[in-house]
């Protein structure tokens, strides 16, 4: 794992430790990290978030949608210095977390917190576009999609990390997710040979605008397999 965290991170790897330790110890008793969690944070979050970098092309803008703890969105800023990161996320007491994080680690200059939801970011004159769109356990791809391709233009690309039933995700909602303009889901396994298990990735490209009626649709066909 040292070994790993070396790779990933280079010169940066102090500040890794500094996130780390922020999430072991003010994450936790701030509710944002489970206490189960803290003897897991290299290998299950931070590793696991570092290996997407991999996807993600040089001087980038990335947004992370329901950053949370800033999983992935922090750590991509602290293995990517060349990238500009925009966390968002609603939750205030969350929000709080990430701006003193931002702060304590240095990172003023390359990472900002935007308080609200996806949809409120659309077209806000103070929200960053991104090329890149990053998501980690927040919902399904349907509703991901929904959320998350109206914040980056066409040729830009959703990066959704998931877990074992990512192949089935794909299969179920390949269908709304080409309503919503996105392109064929792609299943990619990052950090092959440096972390193991590997990442599981699904990314999407933006492949036309839609307008709302059509994430309206999306909403509706959601509430009816329901």
């Amino acid at each position: 794992m040292a070994e790993a965290a070396r790779r990933l991170f280079g010169v940066r790897l102090d500040v890794a430790a500094a996130y780390a330790e922020l999430l072991a110890t003010d994450g936790v008793v701030r509710g944002l990290i489970g206490p189960r969690e803290a003897p897991r944070i290299w290998d299950r979050h931070l590793l696991n978030c570092a290996t997407v970098a991999e996807l993600v092309p040089p001087r980038a803008s990335v947004l992370d949608v329901g950053s949370g703890a800033g999983l992935p969105g922090l750590v991509l800023a602290i293995a990517r210095p060349d990238l500009a990161v925009t966390l968002i996320e609603p939750l205030a007491r969350r929000t709080a977390f990430l701006e003193e994080a931002v702060e304590a680690l240095g990172l003023t200059d390359s990472v900002r917190v935007f308080r609200g939801r996806a949809e409120e970011a659309v077209g806000r004159a103070d929200a960053v576009p991104g090329e890149v769109v990053t998501a980690r356990a927040v919902a399904p791809l349907d509703r991901l999609a929904s959320w998350c391709l109206p914040l980056t233009g066409v040729g830009g690309r959703l990066l959704a990390l998931k877990g074992a039933s990512a192949a089935e995700e794909i299969a179920e909602h390949a269908e709304a997710v080409h309503r919503l303009g996105g392109g064929r889901p792609v299943l990619h396994r990052c950090g092959e040979g440096v972390v193991d298990p590997p990442t599981t990735v699904v990314e999407i490209v933006r492949e036309r605008a839609v307008g709302p009626a059509a994430r309206a649709s999306s909403r509706k066909s959601r509430s009816r397999r329901r």
